[in-house]
């Protein structure tokens, strides 16, 4: 397992038990955001590239690997991800930037080689 994906593991093993203590809490919230992330008039390329903008201005970095690959799954070409990121760069700076050409750009590289 590579490190963004043992990341991913980590992520989803801590939210198992999360909803193993608190199922009724994590059944409303994975509901809420499942049906926040399904087609609509918005496709689901263009709401993992909203998330993935999203997480990088907050420098939540287990959503950005999540939603880096969420877009990656999508069908989001590189160009579209680093479009999402000059504009997220736009709004969050510095800070957003360092992230985005960093870790993004890791995380790019390692799901696409699985990919292929």
């Amino acid at each position: 397992m590579n490190t963004y994906e043992m990341e991913l593991h980590d992520y989803k093993q801590g939210l198992g038990h999360f909803t193993e203590k608190m199922p009724d809490i994590a059944g409303k919230y994975n509901a809420f955001a499942e049906a926040c992330f399904a087609e609509g008039k918005l496709s689901q390329k263009e709401k993992q590239l909203i998330a993935l903008g999203i997480s990088i201005y907050s420098q939540d970095e287990y959503c950005i690997i999540y939603h880096t690959k969420g877009c990656i799954d999508h069908g989001c070409s590189e160009e579209e991800i680093l479009e999402a990121i000059g504009v997220t760069g736009a709004f969050g700076g510095g800070a957003a930037m360092s992230q985005a050409v960093t870790l993004v750009q890791d995380c790019m590289e390692e799901f696409n080689q699985k990919m292929n």
